[in-house]
């Protein structure tokens, strides 16, 4: 918490020619004591600060010294630092970019930025699962660059059937979702998000991006991975669950389960999402211990199902070596 602090006055040094250790206090919300500290501390690691002594007297900057991180709060010069780091999904120019901002900071904070960018690490690999070393897509600069620009461009592109298009696009952003990058664009036929690990050409022209002017990326891609969540699991299960159950069921199906409130035996009311009603059964028939569905039927009677299977199969004792066909 400290070195935010150092990194608040050093700021609110920059934005006023002269501070006392007062208005420091109440402006980070310590003791005059504290803030007296700090200030004494920036002078001590070699930062350009002085006392002025005397009625009207306070802390200024030598020379109204300044860094190029002038406009950031401590918690955003923080974030810079992170962002530079392993974990950081930019690309090597922009983490370069990022790292001069970074040694922009006086020389007695930069080993404690060093430290922030390398301190974590992402890896976005499930347990279990095979290793794949996600690369940054083949156009993702250039289309980077085209929505910094603002303008529009000629996209080749292969669906998911390989069916081949070309056609022309307004990029309004990108988003990384886990290992995969996605562009955001308005077209002839409405906003569209594309793979860009599906982009076979990308060429930018002359012509400006035609921008909504109320369009915010971070809403306009939540609405997107909404509706892309509700056309790959349109089934809603209703079910109830015993209250030790529940973590059991959020590590199984995660964002698929919506928790309600207690029923009168003492269950929890829960709604499974999923692709059907075959795989849902086949799921939640491994977490009958916990879960009783009550609706839809379908799903019911695809567990019996499943059920009479499992004992047909396992619940007569083996008389062979290996399984028979009846």
């Amino acid at each position: 918490m400290r070195f935010d602090r150092l990194v608040a006055v050093l700021l609110l040094l920059q934005r006023r020619e002269q501070v006392t250790a007062a208005e420091v206090s109440r402006e980070l919300d310590v003791s005059e004591r504290t803030a007296r500290r700090d200030l004494e501390a920036l002078a001590m690691a070699g930062v350009p600060v002085y006392s002025v002594r005397g009625r009207g007297g306070g802390w200024r900057l030598v020379g109204g010294a300044r860094t190029d991180l002038s406009g950031l709060t401590a918690s955003e010069a923080r974030a810079l630092f992170l962002a530079v780091g392993p974990a950081s999904g930019a690309t090597p120019a922009m983490k370069a970019a990022l790292r001069k901002l970074v040694h922009a900071l006086p020389k007695p904070f930069q080993v404690e930025a060093e430290a922030a960018a390398s301190s974590l690490v992402v890896d976005p690999q499930r347990w279990g699962a095979s290793r794949i070393e996600p690369r940054p897509p083949r156009f993702l600069d250039e289309l980077q660059d085209a929505v910094i620009r603002g303008v529009q461009v000629s996209l080749g592109y292969v669906d998911g059937k390989g069916v081949k298009t070309r056609r022309t696009v307004h990029p309004l952003g990108i988003v990384a979702k886990g290992p995969v990058w996605y562009l955001v664009s308005n077209t002839e036929t409405g906003r569209r998000v594309f793979r860009i690990d599906r982009v076979s050409s990308a060429d930018p022209t002359e012509n400006p991006v035609q921008r909504p002017g109320d369009f915010d990326l971070a809403e306009s891609w939540n609405e997107i991975a909404e509706e892309v969540d509700r056309k790959r699991t349109p089934l809603e299960v209703s079910a109830v669950c015993t209250p030790e159950g529940i973590d059991v069921l959020r590590m199984a199906l995660g964002d698929r389960l919506d928790v309600g409130g207690p029923t009168t035996d003492g269950r929890v009311a829960v709604v499974i999402r999923g692709p059907n009603e075959y795989i849902l059964a086949g799921e939640l028939s491994g977490l009958v211990e916990w879960v009783e569905v009550t609706a839809p039927p379908g799903v019911r009677d695809r567990m019996a199902s499943i059920g009479n299977a499992l004992v047909e199969r396992y619940g007569r004792p083996r008389t062979g070596g290996g399984l028979h066909s009846s």
